[in-house]
């Protein structure tokens, strides 16, 4: 895809993701997830898993960024959880459950993932992986490898 477009798309979203109603916030939080390997995403994406307004805006955010199975999102919710409050962390790890409670290879992938951030250079992203791998470690998925 074009680069100007996917800028475009960031910087709308990011508009959004200022708004008033929670409920852009939260399409904007799940929109966004969705180019969080953009630098210009990043910003707004904590911000938004931090929503100061709406902890439904932090779950769907979460969620969104922890669908991508990836380095890029468990780093950015990492980064989050570091500094969030308990109410905050509460709802990460609810949406942690939701992600990752189906299969163990996800799980599995998400754990090994954490372990690597959790020697990241950033305190905070190192901090929150740790915390975010507590919250993996504990998940019984229910479906495993046969």
């Amino acid at each position: 895809m074009d680069g100007d477009l996917r800028r475009a798309v960031v910087v709308a979203l990011g508009e959004l993701a200022r708004g008033d109603d929670w409920r852009d916030r939260a399409d904007a939080g799940h929109g966004l997830a969705g180019f969080a390997e953009m630098q210009e995403a990043v910003g707004p994406l904590l911000g938004l898993v931090l929503d100061p307004g709406d902890t439904f805006v932090t779950r769907r955010t979460a969620e969104g960024l922890l669908r991508r199975r990836d380095r890029v999102g468990l780093g950015i919710v990492a980064s989050a959880l570091a500094v969030a409050d308990d109410q905050h962390a509460d709802w990460i790890h609810t949406a942690v459950v939701d992600v990752f409670g189906v299969f163990s290879n996800d799980v599995d992938e998400a754990l090994r993932l954490c372990e690597e951030l959790s020697g990241e250079a950033d305190e905070g992203v190192a901090r929150g992986a740790r915390r975010l791998h507590e919250s993996l470690a504990e998940i019984d998925p229910v479906l495993r490898p046969a």
